[in-house]
């Protein structure tokens, strides 16, 4: 049951060195830890699956033990002991000053560095595409982009991005902007920046999210083009209320959008993967009375949140890197851009957990009401293309694929590699990493679709 594994089959990347190998010492506390990790998880296995309470006793029993690495400890960990050793302590000197600054940073509370905060600046080394503020209301401004070729389609795009962080994950460098990109082949593109929320906001819902914003930006767009029909994306939370928004759209007859594209978003709640660890009534009531005061949720809630997800790459991996080998995070745009977070107004967050998380309202028909109108999105008839990633934690992609089997109109469905954010935006002319799966129809069941799709690199 604790037999130590050959050395050649351990793949976990906390013990890649081979250090782990050549100190007895630092081998013994490996290879007990990784027994004791899948005996927990051959005991976990074997409780009754398929309730939240299993979930939940399985994921906080995973942070525990994930707590318990030896890699995480300098006297158990000997790359970091020779590290150590090597620089005569000052690389525990120079550890101890990256936790006292992301104490600092976080005002008492560890806020753990993942990028070098100092690599980028939003105008100079990301968001560099050229544009300016054409319209702006109490929640959003919306951002025309200069063009870059001679003509444009005479049919513009509007972006909705997620108001979780800000708009420029569109646009982050030139290499890796989907803006650019779009610019470049002659689309006329518009990107929404949502307003980072105060007190204020405290009583702004999700209906007007769609009022204020996407149904507000089409306004513009068309007040600014003179075009009567617009294209539009969403990516995430923002592509959750771009099919809230074509559902309402469908039940007043407005047919001003001609084309929908979604990025990692959701249509169906039933099974949203650990993330429903945090959502539960009696954790909305907690939230609830958290947010009555400020009338917000601050950012850092969610980030923490989000982390725990992958808890190993996200949390483990820079505690070991940045307080036990003394090393400053690496410059990662991606990254960055994650820690660039927004507050949640209380009315909106409160009423997108319930209504749609926890009771699915989105994939239901008539359960939702946005501005006194009842949402059916089997009602919608737009064309839609469709992304899911195959590693997604935060949007697992059998909660995106039934979107094809809802919708109304024509769904083109594409399941790419990795997971959320890298998944999304990973240019295809200069990055061929993950690659990804298509198939000519779309079987009922999520399974079945990946046993019969098509693999493409690219």
């Amino acid at each position: 049951f604790f037999s130590a594994p050959a050395d050649d089959t351990v793949k976990d990347r906390r013990f890649r060195d081979s250090a782990w190998v050549k100190d007895p010492i630092s081998r013994t506390y490996r290879d007990v830890f990784l027994a004791f990790e899948r005996a927990t998880d051959g005991l976990l296995d074997g409780l009754p699956d398929g309730s939240k309470d299993h979930m939940r006793v399985s994921f906080y029993t995973r942070q525990m033990i994930s707590a318990l690495s030896p890699s995480n400890y300098l006297a158990t960990n000997p790359v970091a002991r020779q590290k150590f050793m090597d620089t005569k302590g000052e690389s525990l000197l120079s550890g101890l000053e990256n936790l006292l600054t992301d104490l600092e940073r976080g005002d008492g509370r560890l806020d753990i560095a993942t990028n070098d905060g100092t690599a980028f600046e939003v105008g100079v080394d990301l968001a560099t595409t050229e544009g300016k503020v054409v319209f702006q209301n109490d929640l959003m401004q919306l951002i025309q982009y200069e063009p870059r070729t001679k003509e444009q389609h005479s049919t513009p795009i509007l972006f909705v991005p997620a108001w979780i962080n800000k708009f420029y994950i569109l646009d982050m460098k030139p290499e890796n902007s989907l803006v650019r990109y779009m610019l470049d082949r002659g689309h006329s593109v518009f990107v929404i920046s949502w307003v980072n929320p105060t007190k204020a906001h405290a009583d702004k819902d999700f209906g007007d999210y769609m009022t204020a914003g996407p149904l507000a930006a089409l306004d513009a767009i068309r007040e600014i083009t003179g075009e009567e029909k617009a294209n539009i994306l969403g990516f995430c939370i923002g592509g959750i209320l771009v099919t809230a928004t074509l559902g309402y759209l469908a039940a007043i007859g407005d047919d001003r959008i001609a084309t929908a594209t979604t990025l990692a978003t959701m249509v169906d709640f039933a099974d949203v993967g650990e993330i429903g660890v945090f959502i539960d009534d009696d954790r909305l009531k907690i939230l609830r009375s958290h947010m009555e005061e400020k009338g917000y949720l601050e950012a850092h809630h969610l980030q923490d949140m989000f982390s725990m997800l992958r808890e190993k790459d996200l949390i483990w991996s820079f505690v070991e890197a940045s307080y036990l080998h003394g090393k400053k995070p690496r410059a990662f745009d991606l990254l960055s851009w994650n820690s660039d977070a927004t507050r949640l107004p209380a009315a909106m967050l409160l009423w997108y957990l319930k209504r749609v998380y926890l009771e699915n309202g989105l994939r239901k028909p008539g359960a939702l009401e946005m501005n006194g109108v009842e949402i059916d999105i089997s009602k919608i008839t737009t064309p839609c293309f469709v992304l899911a990633t195959q590693d997604d934690h935060i949007a697992p992609w059998r909660s995106i694929y039934p979107a094809t089997q809802i919708f109304g109109g024509e769904v083109e469905f594409v399941l790419g590699g990795s997971g959320h954010i890298a998944g999304v935006i990973n240019p295809p002319a200069t990055r061929a990493k993950y690659g990804y799966r298509t198939c000519e129809d779309y079987p009922p069941e999520p399974d079945d679709f990946a046993m019969s799709a098509t693999q493409h690199e690219g």
